[in-house]
């Protein structure tokens, strides 16, 4: 196990503050590990494991809790010294009903600290919001970067180099079980596609009532194939309809929504560079973890760019950037990162082999004006950087966090 420590960071400020934290991400992308990691810094800090509830709701040692009142007279029946506080760790949240209700109580009716987590992005969205508006403070938790990857690998008998490292991982992934079977590629996308059928049936079927399962399962294989192309929901429809299944625009958009929910996906709204604007027309959209879209769709390595840049917007994500897709004239920029005062263009390329390739990735760079760095991200042996705008090997990028 290694110590995810770019979250702990950002979660110790709000230690023993009075506002809860809510982890998010996408189902087994270590988020109970991560809860495992703040306790554990509790108890060096000397808080007593009895003040300290954890419940995991896919456990069966929490069956009997089906709703709100279920789990506050869980808490009340806890043998807790009510003269200090206590650290409430709630893992997969979601399974129980009604428990925002549940939640604001334990808030007002305990001295607590509280810690939730759930495979839904919207989470936070209706009652919680209500009950519990300006007291929260969410945490997107996402599959791992390369960089845990290589360290995950030294704790296997793999000994890879860098660039077999990072085929590896575009291959297979960040999903932190994998390291438990060493990387084995074929147990490994086993375990892949059962995770995605996982996700599927408990969090986008099941939560969203679809009864067309085939349906959606051709809308995300969709996704997959196109990671990266903006699209609309319409032009979904459309290439539904030619394969023999009619189905309403606003039912795509519903089924994507879902997935969104689920943390399967996640999107990228296109921005008009001159007008300083967001459209609202053809997102994109980027896989969580790659390596499910190897196991379920396969061709990972034929579409490397499309991978490349989903593994480059994945780690933009994970360094707490707003990202979006930049629009000039009739060009396109891959992402426009954007985070406080800090700003930058991203172009991502497989391999500029040529003049005409490469100069099709600088092109939309170089029509902006302003001065904002600019870079282009690739596997090309040779630093090509020019005119103001810096060429960057993607391994660069990945295990230098300050790179950018």
């Amino acid at each position: 196990m290694i110590i995810r420590e770019n979250y702990l960071k950002k979660i110790d400020p709000f230690i023993d503050k009075l506002i809860i934290k809510v982890l998010t991400g996408l189902r087994r992308s270590g988020k109970s590990v991560l809860l495992e990691q703040i306790q554990d810094r509790l108890i060096m800090q000397g808080i007593a494991p009895s003040q300290i509830f954890t419940l995991n709701f896919e456990s069966a040692k929490a069956m009997h809790i089906r709703d709100d009142q279920d789990l506050i007279h869980e808490l009340q029946n806890q043998p807790f010294d009510r003269n200090k506080k206590v650290y409430i760790f709630l893992d997969e949240i979601q399974e129980v009903q009604n428990w925002e209700r549940a939640v604001n109580s334990l808030r007002v009716d305990f001295d607590s600290d509280i810690y939730i987590t759930g495979s839904n992005s919207s989470l936070l969205s209706g009652e919680l919001a209500t009950y519990l508006a300006g007291r929260y403070v969410e945490f997107q938790i996402y599959p791992f970067s390369f960089l845990e990857f290589t360290q995950l690998l030294e704790h296997t008998p793999l000994k890879l180099d860098k660039d077999a490292a990072f085929n590896l991982y575009i291959n297979l992934g960040g999903m932190p079980f994998l390291h438990h079977l060493d990387f084995d590629v074929e147990p490994s996308k086993q375990y892949l596609k059962d995770l995605y059928a996982s996700v599927v049936v408990k969090d986008i079927v099941s939560r969203h009532n679809i009864r067309d399962v085939d349906l959606l399962q051709r809308v995300i294989l969709f996704l997959m194939s196109n990671i990266g192309n903006p699209f609309s929901a319409r032009s979904i429809s459309a290439y539904l309809k030619n394969e023999y299944r009619a189905v309403a625009p606003e039912t795509v958009i519903n089924y994507i929504k879902a997935t969104l929910d689920a943390c399967l996906f996640y999107p990228a709204k296109r921005q008009d560079l001159r007008g300083k604007r967001i459209l609202q027309i053809d997102e994109k959209y980027y896989l969580a973890d790659h390596g499910i879209r190897q196991a379920v769709y396969g061709e990972n390595f034929r579409d490397i760019h499309l991978i490349l840049e989903n593994i480059v917007f994945m780690e933009l994500l994970r360094r707490g950037f707003d990202v979006t897709v930049g629009r000039i004239g009739e060009k396109e920029v891959d992402f426009v990162a954007e985070k406080a005062d800090k700003k930058f263009y991203v172009q991502v390329s497989y391999i500029m082999n040529d003049e005409a390739t490469f100069n099709r990735e600088i092109s939309p760079l170089l029509d902006i004006k302003d001065n904002y760095p600019k870079y282009i991200i690739s596997m090309d042996p040779i630093n090509r950087s020019t005119q103001g705008i810096k060429h960057m090997h993607i391994l660069t990028f990945l295990l230098e966090t300050e790179s950018l």
